[in-house]
Formats: structure tokens, C-alpha cells, sequence
């Protein structure tokens, strides 16, 4: 099937080619990347940091369990931000910018799901510490939801409404 002649996605208007449309995709992922890349780079800069401080040694069982589940989470979301750029040196120039893309795309999903629980074990092990449990557990606990809601439940919320609006003509057959 030539790209004049590919059906268009649903709710996409852009007179563009499918590989120019592959370029801006990977492009604008490429952007959502240097953010989430820069600031899960400091928190596990900062993690390493902490564990040399003398007070380390006082933290008890449960937050040196958050701190190892922190870090390990923010080591994973590095590699999975990072893995769109590594993919991409290998597959450049061999005519695979859509496996790129997908590809790309399921990397930052996970990645940025590793990098929320880096933040929340963050927030959690620094107010466990410096005020108490139970206040680090009910503000990481609150955090919690209002990062999934801005970053789940918002954009699928947004995708929804978009379906239910959708002129019944260009939907996407059922089966």
C-alpha cells in the first residue's frame, strides 16, 4: 500500500506522509525524554548522595527497604528513558522508524511508570525520616493518586470523551 493511499488514523488531520509523520512522533517523544531523563538523573544522583551521609546508618528496616525499592526504581527508569536513544542507534538507517516509534513509545510508558514510584518512594523515605511515618505514608499515599490522576486518569479520561464524540462514519469497526 503506497502512503497516499493508507487510511488516515482516527481524529488525525495532518496532510503529512507516514514517514514524516514518524519523524515528528519520534521527535516529539525525543522532547518528552530530555525532561523525564533530566529529572530522574538528579533523584538518583541525589539517592546515591544520601546513602554516604553519616545519618544513613540511623534508618531503620522499613525505609532501608524504601530506599532500595527507590533506587532500583529510578536505575529502572533510566534504562527505560534511555532505551529509545540505544534502540535507535541500532536500527538507524535501516528503514525500521516505525518499530522505533512503538518501540520508543513502550519504553517511556515504563519508564515513567518506574520514575513515579522513584518519586513517591522518594517522598516517602525523606518524611519517614525527617517526621514520621504515618504523615510520610498518608502524603506519599496522596501524592500518589494525584500523579496518577494527572498522568492516567486525565489523558484516558481525554481519549474517551474524544471516542464518545467521534462522528459515527469514521469509527473504527467493532470487531
Amino acid at each position: 500500500m503506497t502512503e497516499e493511499a493508507q487510511p488516515r488514523q482516527r481524529g488525525y488531520d495532518r496532510d503529512e506522509s507516514v514517514d514524516t509523520r514518524l519523524d515528528r512522533n519520534y521527535s516529539e517523544l525525543l522532547q518528552e525524554l530530555r525532561i523525564s531523563e533530566t529529572g530522574v538523573q538528579v533523584l538518583f544522583g541525589f539517592l546515591l548522595a544520601i546513602s554516604f551521609q553519616q545519618r544513613f546508618a540511623e534508618i531503620d528496616d522499613f525505609e532501608k527497604a524504601v530506599f532500595v525499592t527507590t533506587l532500583l526504581c529510578c536505575a529502572l527508569s533510566i534504562g527505560l528513558l534511555v532505551a529509545p536513544v540505544a534502540y535507535h542507534r541500532v536500527v538507524f538507517r535501516r528503514g525500521l522508524k516505525d518499530k522505533l516509534v512503538q518501540a520508543a513509545s513502550g519504553f517511556v510508558i515504563a519508564g515513567t511508570t518506574f520514575m513515579l514510584l522513584a518519586i513517591i518512594g522518594s517522598v516517602l523515605l525523606i518524611l519517614d525520616f525527617a517526621i514520621g511515618r504515618v504523615f510520610g505514608v498518608v502524603t506519599a499515599s496522596i501524592l500518589m493518586a494525584l500523579f496518577l490522576a494527572l498522568w492516567v486518569a486525565l489523558p484516558l479520561t481525554a481519549v474517551r470523551r474524544a471516542r464518545r464524540s467521534e462522528p459515527l462514519d469514521t469509527a473504527p469497526p467493532l470487531s
